[in-house]
């Protein structure tokens, strides 16, 4: 398996604790995660029964979603994977989103683990 990097921008992440405070931001990045997680998995459903259409709105909602929470690498390749469906580049669209399912999950564990450390 691929290691990918994972970037978290914690500006982001200082900037939702600063505005929110640690228990709404908390809250915020809990409820993204879960949010991230159950899209990531219906990415993977849609890709599966090649609709590209819906396959195209969940990626972009996952674009908002990492963006909120400083997941900057999840957002990018999120938006690579519009791109390669725009273009009607099928090969693309699978090598991107795969990567975007072994970045997602990596990000979202590390986010998670840093949410334990911080209670």
């Amino acid at each position: 398996m691929q290691a990918e990097n994972v970037k978290l921008d914690p500006d982001k992440l200082g900037m939702l604790y600063a505005q929110l405070g640690e228990a709404g931001a908390e809250d915020v990045v809990c409820r993204a995660i879960e949010e991230l997680a159950v899209r990531l998995t219906h990415c993977e459903r849609l890709w599966r029964q090649d609709n590209m259409i819906d396959l195209r709105k969940n990626a972009r909602s996952l674009i908002a979603i990492a963006d909120q929470i400083g997941m900057s690498a999840m957002a990018s390749i999120a938006r690579d994977v519009t791109l390669a469906i725009d273009s009607k580049d099928s090969p693309a669209v699978a090598a991107i989103l795969f990567r975007l399912l072994r970045v997602g999950e990596r990000s979202l564990t590390v986010v998670w683990d840093q949410q334990d450390l911080s209670v």
